[in-house]
């Protein structure tokens, strides 16, 4: 079947130019010896891989990090040359594929040096590896405490060569103290390190919510960017909270039916909504096998004609119902509805489509699902 514009049912639109220019106005901010570590995990959290790692790697991105030996393939059939973190923890089994594939595994443990040595020393070949330190994320890492332990057994694994290392704040967005405190437990495991080979070393810990500043002959030189780079600003304290991003990805489906009806109808599954007077709603196409959550019912809006109409009645598989009584005009079958985006005046943030379906911004983008199709534009202006 054709797949003219008129004929998609829920699609996001990604403006490749958009997050070219975030790209660059976000290494504009950053000191120039930073190097810029393009967070990709999750479909690129939800716009499609390999065409924003296509465009990433035109804007110059230094490396790329994802969280599985999948995702790093496809970057790999896109192109090579670029440095691969898989930041997940990897499987036994996947041992030798990551070490023949020539990504970067990051290494929380012992056991985890045991393994990749011991396939290393299989095929013949060596790896290179992050190792990372928890500092209070209380997930991957090693222990801080038993960093230096662990550093120091190296030594007994000549197949491993490492390459850098990082840590994760917990709360870089809600919580300044307590991530001072895992950057100190950090800096301090990097005392451990021979200065001989620091300069060798990628050292990262900052998401673009937790930077707060990067001293000249300080230990950092990386920075991982993953939800900035797609428009969402991190919090104004931080060093990028004033540096202007646009959105890169709006959400959007077509309106099926409209429809007339009386006073106390029940709408959707569950009778959760009734109306309040005569009616004219909208039944639009697509729902929560689409991306959207049940959340949204009786909570969220959409944009119809310009105008922001109200969610109505439990969202459903496939559809989504809409009170447009409000509008001047009965919207013809087949117009736009707008999820996250903008019409003429009208505006729906991710942040605000998150904040009424009950998540996050990084869960509403990853929630968007394979049957909503992604369309990509370019503009001029770069």
């Amino acid at each position: 079947m054709s797949q003219s514009p008129e004929n998609l049912r829920a699609w996001a639109s990604i403006n490749l130019s958009a997050l070219e220019r975030n790209l660059k106005a976000i290494r504009l901010a950053l000191p120039p010896h930073l190097n810029y570590i393009a967070v990709v995990k999750a479909n690129a959290y939800g716009h499609g891989l390999a065409p924003v790692v296509t465009r990433l790697m035109r804007s110059e991105a230094d490396a790329f990090a994802v969280a599985n030996l999948n995702e790093a393939e496809r970057i790999r059939e896109v192109g090579s040359g670029w440095p691969v973190l898989v930041l997940s923890a990897l499987l036994p089994s996947e041992y030798k594929e990551a070490i023949r594939m020539g990504v970067l595994p990051v290494i929380s443990s012992k056991e985890e040096l045991i393994g990749f040595s011991e396939a290393a020393r299989d095929l013949g070949k060596t790896v290179d590896i992050h190792l990372k330190i928890d500092t209070g994320m209380g997930r991957l890492g090693v222990w801080y405490p038993d960093f230096q332990k662990l550093f120091h057994s190296l030594d007994q694994y000549p197949q491993i060569r490492v390459k850098g290392l990082c840590t994760h704040f917990s709360s870089a967005d809600t919580d300044p103290d307590f991530t001072g405190l895992q950057r100190r437990r950090f800096i301090e495991c990097l005392d451990a390190v021979p200065q001989s080979i620091k300069p060798e070393l990628l050292v990262h810990a900052d998401n673009s919510s937790g930077i707060e500043s990067f001293p000249k002959d300080g230990p950092f030189n990386g920075v991982r960017i993953g939800l900035m780079q797609f428009g969402i600003r991190p919090i104004p304290g931080s060093l990028l909270g004033s540096t202007l991003t646009e959105p890169v990805l709006s959400f959007h489906a077509r309106v099926g039916l409209v429809k007339d009806l009386p006073t106390g109808t029940a709408v959707s599954y569950g009778q959760t909504y009734r109306l309040k007077r005569p009616s004219r709603i909208a039944i639009l196409t697509a729902g929560y096998a689409d991306g959207l959550t049940t959340s949204l019912g009786n909570n969220g809006q959409v944009i119809i004609n310009d105008t922001l109409c109200p969610i109505i009645g439990r969202v459903t598989m496939d559809q989504t119902i809409v009170d447009i009584t409000e509008l001047a005009e009965p919207p013809p079958r087949g117009a736009i509805a707008t999820f996250i985006g903008s019409g003429k005046s009208t505006f729906i943030s991710v942040s605000q489509f998150a904040d009424w379906s009950g998540q996050i911004e990084w869960e509403a983008f990853c929630s968007l699902s394979a049957r909503t199709q992604r369309i990509y534009r370019t503009d001029s202006a770069v």
